[in-house]
Order: structure tokens, then sequence, then C-alpha cells
């Protein structure tokens, strides 16, 4: 029905818009970085550049 057409689309609106929230967050906590491992695993040199033009 039309008349009921500004309340279903702004519980859509909100309920997608939560859905992406908890999605974001669950995706921002869940992932886990281990910064002493990585750095000990990798072995960066730097190399300085120098350019002949």
């Amino acid at each position: 029905m039309p008349q009921m057409a500004p309340i279903s689309w702004l519980t859509l609106f909100v309920v997608f818009s939560i859905t992406l929230v908890i999605f974001n967050i669950k995706n921002y906590f869940c992932f886990s970085y281990n910064s002493n491992e990585s750095s000990q695993n990798l072995n960066i040199t730097h190399h300085k550049m120098t350019w002949k033009w």
C-alpha cells in the first residue's frame, strides 16, 4: 500500500544500517594482528635508490 511506504522505508533503512554497523564492528574486532611475530618474520631491507636521470 502506498500509505505505508514511508514507514516501511524507514524501518528498512534502520534495519540495514544496524546490520551494516554490526557487521563492520564484528569484522574489526575479529581481526587479530600480532605485531611481534610479523616484525620478526619479515626481513625488510631498505635499499637506497639513486635515480640516474
